[in-house]
């Protein structure tokens, strides 16, 4: 679980709806409804969230499904997060949906969010991810990725592999993104493939 204090800095919190387990004190839940503010982006790009306003002042527990939960802390810069990953942000951090170029993947392109300024994104994770530092040679599975620097370049990489195993309808292929950027730029992989 993750506490979230409400009242001490002002600042109210956007959450995934149905993420609240537990508060305490004089808070006010607002749930977005159809708006670009309360469902982040539409279903054509995968990045859809629908979120709750949390408001007020006390105390505010959230969790999803016993994940372990990472606040990232931002000082004025911006990361990548897939949206299955985000469970609540501050509301003063700006958020847009950003498109990562491919060939070879359906609908020729990934999406993923970004968030920028200062404020904290929790992101939640199945088993502890690894961190790693971005170098020429990075690779990730697209399916295993949670986040990166916002200034690392992704460049997307099909690979096709011919199985005998591949289950019917699967064709085996997977896709990667290949990182790169100045030392600095990490990203956050997790032991678990969505």
């Amino acid at each position: 679980m993750m506490r979230v204090d409400l009242g001490v800095d002002g600042q109210p919190v956007l959450a995934r709806q149905g993420s609240m387990v537990l508060y305490q004190g004089k808070v006010d839940f607002s749930y977005k409804g159809a708006g670009m503010r309360g469902r982040i982006v539409g279903n054509a790009t995968g990045q859809e969230m629908q979120l709750m306003r949390c408001s007020g002042q006390g105390q505010v527990f959230l969790a999803e499904n016993a994940a372990e939960l990472h606040p990232i802390e931002l000082q004025g810069d911006a990361i990548c997060v897939s949206a299955e990953n985000v469970l609540a942000f501050d509301e003063s951090l700006q958020h847009e949906v950003r498109r990562i170029e491919g060939h070879g993947i359906p609908g020729g392109a990934l999406f993923t969010m970004q968030f920028q300024g200062t404020g904290t994104v929790i992101v939640k994770t199945q088993g502890t991810p690894v961190v790693l530092p971005v170098t020429p040679t990075t690779f990730a599975d697209s399916n295993a990725i949670v986040a990166w620097s916002a200034g690392a370049q992704v460049i997307i990489s099909s690979q096709v592999r011919l199985r005998r195993s591949a289950y019917p309808g699967h064709s085996g292929e997977t896709v990667n993104l290949q990182f790169r950027g100045a030392p600095g730029n990490f990203i956050v992989v997790q032991p678990y493939e969505v």
